[in-house]
């Protein structure tokens, strides 16, 4: 199988896992949840799905559990939408680069000095 089918199969599937979370899923656990990135095995039967959430410990954790739930219904759905020759498992992992990116630029900010030279 060539690198251009994988690319093509990984830009399909966050395509769709994108739009079944935003529209099909109706589970109220689910809470702030954004796609960050995808991958898809070699031999396409296996996805990676990353994804951040925005909110409490708490949170982050019903919205990972009702991921988990939601699993079987969003693999049924990508068995609609793209066709494989096996719709592939689903494995959902939290992805906590935004929120590290995001701790590392208050940090810089409030060490850096303002640009007339006085700390903020």
């Amino acid at each position: 199988m060539g690198t251009k089918r994988a690319a093509r199969v990984k830009e399909a599937m966050k395509k769709e896992i994108s739009d079944i979370l935003q529209r099909e899923i109706k589970d109220p656990g689910i809470g702030f949840v954004t796609l960050t990135d995808v991958e898809v095995s070699k031999d396409l039967r296996y996805v990676n799905v990353y994804v951040s959430v925005y909110g409490s410990e708490e949170s982050k954790k019903e919205s990972m559990e009702a991921l988990e739930r939601a699993k079987g219904f969003i693999r049924t759905e990508i068995g609609k939408r793209i066709r494989l020759r096996h719709t592939p498992e689903i494995s959902f992992h939290f992805d906590d680069s935004m929120e590290r990116s995001e701790r590392i630029f208050r940090i810089l900010k409030e060490v850096a000095p303002s640009q007339e030279g006085e700390p903020q």
